[in-house]
């Protein structure tokens, strides 16, 4: 049975919000996510449910059954191995990828997404650090610590991000908070919990507490 992209976008958007909510994704935070209003979430679930994809009870949320869950893996595998692909062959920035992958990752060929893993030497994570299912839908953990967690005169790396959007990445993009960068952090303001850091041992610079929130580290 195929299933249409609106269908795997609900999926894909289900599985990221049970991340975050365990006990039950809400339909007001897939609304807000993919931003549909309520009586249109309400149609959607009541069409996944029928295809057995996911469980819905009422004041308790939304859950994925095992099939569901495997279809929003699938959706999510093919979307980030096209980020890496666009990012390490096209040379596209890390904020240019996202909107194209959602396109591509809708591309109905496992022969094709097989191939496209091996021509990039089967990576586990995407630009942005997020992992990347293998054929079987196995994922390993992603980083859930963030820079907010450290205290002062703590030594990080960051490893990933939490906000996708084009207008965050740019700016991180531009404080040198890629992948890969050194942190130290100097101080930790009490008034508005914004950060004082250093990247790669260069000049301090200030984070806001929103900023810090959205940057994995290990």
């Amino acid at each position: 049975m195929g299933f249409s992209h609106a269908e795997e976008n609900y999926l894909k958007v289900i599985y990221k919000l049970s991340k975050l909510q365990p006990k039950g994704v809400s339909t007001k935070s897939i609304g807000e996510l993919l931003q549909i209003k309520s009586p249109t979430v309400s149609d959607m679930l009541r069409k996944l449910g029928n295809k057995k994809l996911i469980k819905y009870t009422k004041y308790k949320g939304v859950f994925l059954t095992v099939k569901g869950e495997q279809i929003a893996l699938k959706v999510i595998r093919k979307h980030r191995l096209w980020e890496t692909f666009l990012v390490q062959k096209f040379k596209f920035k890390w904020d240019e990828v996202h909107y194209i992958a959602e396109q591509l990752e809708h591309i109905d060929s496992r022969e094709l997404v097989n191939r496209l893993d091996e021509y990039l030497d089967f990576p586990q994570f995407d630009p942005h650090g997020d992992p990347i299912p293998d054929e079987n839908g196995e994922i390993a953990e992603r980083h859930n610590k963030t820079l907010d967690q450290v205290k002062k005169g703590s030594d990080v790396i960051i490893v990933g991000v939490k906000d996708h959007s084009s207008e965050f990445l740019k700016y991180i993009e531009s404080l040198s908070l890629t992948l890969g960068a050194k942190v130290s952090v100097m101080d930790v303001i009490n008034y508005d919990k914004s950060f004082i850091v250093k990247v790669n041992d260069g000049k301090e610079i200030g984070l806001s507490l929103l900023v810090c929130k959205n940057l994995f580290i290990s």
